[in-house]
């Protein structure tokens, strides 16, 4: 079962590729192994391949059936894109496409794309390849961009990015398409899609990097995007990955958003966990923990 409600939002993963990583060391430079051999019930196999020494991911996107729209949240890596400093995103071929007709969702169904930030692993079908030429790959839709990030990774800006090398190309194949094509909505700080979902910034990871939140029957889930990339940070909430532009910030972010789901007993969906994809999760001291997984079927 890969879909549930949440009041009255429908909720479906649609999983792009999964795939080992980096080592934990080389990704979380402030995790020992000890944690991760403390933990290791719970964090392999999913999330930590320990016969490899990599970490494992999954690229996947959110459907959202919420007051008629369907909404899609980040699109993943995409096909036929020129990523050459990561050669796991470069020039993929995959069936996303088939996966959400699966789902019951063609390209012209989407009414919203929802960009968490412009990273290379969360725009990717933004676009696709036609007679040569880039275009929205999903034509009736309005895509949510994070003005901040539009701003900060446009050729124009003057601000340095750690990742540049990472996401060399996204801003010409995946955003500005969009963009010439009157299809984008640059948002700022917060933004309300209807009376269940809201987007707001947390930065760090990204100058725009956001979160969605859902509320809907007395339900709560929040879509974090990279605040979180992997479970141990539940546990280690302060240690951030090697791709987060701001350290303080992406510290403040994670936090804060945590904070208020163990409050709020909200369902965490981060953009890259494999198995059931989310928890709900505690305090635990100066830290959390999980509570219980996302009901997204079994854990795989």
């Amino acid at each position: 079962m890969d879909s549930f409600s949440l009041g009255g939002v429908e909720v479906t993963r649609v999983v792009e590729f999964e795939t080992p990583t980096r080592p934990p060391a080389a990704m979380f430079a402030d995790i020992g192994p000890q944690v991760w051999h403390d933990n290791r019930s719970w964090l392999s196999p999913d999330h930590w391949d320990q016969d490899a020494g990599l970490l494992m991911t999954r690229m996947q996107a959110f459907v959202l059936r919420s007051g008629g729209a369907t909404i899609l949240v980040d699109t993943g890596v995409g096909n036929g894109k020129s990523r050459p400093d990561t050669p796991a995103f470069d020039h993929r071929s995959t069936d996303f496409l088939a996966r959400l007709a699966a789902v019951d969702v063609l390209p012209e169904d989407v009414d919203l794309v929802v960009n968490t930030h412009l990273h290379a692993d969360h725009v990717g079908w933004n676009t696709r390849l036609v007679d040569g030429e880039w275009v929205p790959t999903f034509p009736n839709a309005r895509y949510l961009m994070p003005r901040a990030d539009h701003d900060f990774w446009h050729p124009d800006s003057a601000r340095p990015a750690r990742t540049a090398a990472a996401n060399a190309n996204v801003f010409d194949d995946s955003v500005a398409p969009v963009v010439r094509a009157g299809q984008a909505v640059l948002w700022e700080d917060i933004h309300d899609i209807d009376g269940a979902l809201r987007l707001e910034y947390a930065p760090g990871h990204t100058p725009g990097s956001s979160v969605l939140t859902l509320r809907s029957g007395g339900e709560l889930a929040v879509f974090v995007g990279d605040v979180l990339h992997n479970p141990v940070q539940i546990i280690e909430p302060d240690a951030n990955s090697c791709f987060c532009e701001d350290p303080a910030a992406a510290r403040a972010s994670r936090r804060r958003v945590l904070d208020r789901a163990a409050d709020q007993g909200a369902l965490v969906f981060p953009a890259h966990l494999r198995g059931a994809s989310g928890a709900r999760v505690r305090r635990m001291g100066s830290s959390y923990a999980v509570q219980s997984w996302a009901p997204f079927g079994e854990r795989v």
